[in-house]
């Protein structure tokens, strides 16, 4: 038996420490205002490495159809699903990359808060383009290989799951804990 260590279960607990008793943590860091702001910055844009690859890949599939051989043969709704898609992917990849370039252009101009702010939205809008390109990618390769009314069913699916995933969950949690920053930078 190890008697060099302290009794875990007579130190408070982070929580309980801050008073916040919440089932999701009571987390919080002690750290100065721009240490905060680099650190968000460095954790929004390794979430937008994930993301960025995902989109570009799917780009690049959707650029490619358009030189297949079996192409010609889609009809009106499957080259409007098509486009959509394609434009969607696209504006995706624009906002993935929009914060590196605003970084750029502003490195070292004392506004990470704004770089932050920015980034957050940019995910925001991104992500939801990625949702509608991921949607129409799959619902267009259905739409070729099945009837169109499965192909709007695993659309519909897809489309349930993805808002159960990505924003139900997130939100739910999100209206059940404070703020740590109600003036910074998420808002």
């Amino acid at each position: 038996m190890n008697t060099d260590r302290a009794d875990d279960s007579a130190r408070p607990r982070p929580a309980e420490v801050e008073g916040d008793a919440s089932e999701y943590g009571g987390y919080r860091r002690d750290e100065s205002t721009s240490e905060r702001l680099d650190r968000n910055f460095s954790e929004q844009l390794q979430e937008l490495r994930v993301a960025q690859a995902g989109v570009q890949i799917l780009f690049a599939f959707l650029l490619s159809l358009a030189f297949q051989a079996r192409f010609t043969e889609l009809d009106g709704f499957e080259l409007v699903l098509y486009l959509v898609t394609l434009v969607a992917a696209a504006l995706a990849v624009v906002c993935f990359t929009g914060p590196v370039a605003a970084h750029r252009l502003l490195f070292r101009r004392g506004v990470k808060d704004f770089l932050v702010r920015y980034t957050s939205r940019m995910a925001v809008a991104g992500l939801s383009f990625l949702a509608a390109a991921v949607l129409g990618g799959v619902m267009l390769v259905v739409d070729v290989l099945q009837p169109r009314w499965l192909a709007f069913t695993i659309g519909g699916g897809l489309l349930a799951v993805g808002l159960v995933v990505w924003v139900l969950i997130p939100m739910s949690i999100r209206r059940r804990t404070s703020d740590p920053d109600p003036v910074g930078p998420a808002r």
